[in-house]
């Protein structure tokens, strides 16, 4: 079973930066085909922010992000995945929640939570005004 863990979430103000990354830990070895990054705002569900299919180096990203988040691979010390935030919003403060598969969803169906295996518990980031 992988366990994944979230960090580096925080405050920071609208218009800065933050960089959260997602480690994983493992029995065993372990396949992360697809990374992805799903966030929650409050008393709203879960949505998709972005995705890295690790097999060409695609990656996706929700309209809402879309040049100002990363996400980007990183296997040095069993880190997965980070996810980059740039210009951060009021709108951006949420629960971010990072996930993986060892499946290789399509690229519609990635967008969703149920192509997912493997999720973390979350890591807060609030963005004041």
């Amino acid at each position: 079973q992988v366990h994944l863990t979230e960090s580096g979430g925080g405050l920071v103000q609208a218009g800065g930066s933050l960089s959260i990354s997602c480690e994983a830990s493992s029995g065993g070895t372990f396949s992360s085909n697809v990374m992805g990054w799903f966030r929650q705002p409050p008393g709203k569900e879960r949505e998709f922010v972005a995705a890295l299919r690790r097999s060409d180096l695609s990656t996706y990203y929700s309209d809402s992000v879309k040049g100002r988040f990363t996400i980007s691979r990183d296997r040095t010390q069993n880190t997965v995945s980070q996810l980059h935030m740039n210009s951060l919003q009021p709108e951006d403060s949420a629960i971010y929640y990072c996930a993986m598969t060892p499946r290789n969803p399509i690229s519609s169906y990635l967008r969703t939570a149920g192509a997912y295996t493997n999720w973390g518990q979350g890591t807060q980031v609030t963005v004041s005004s």
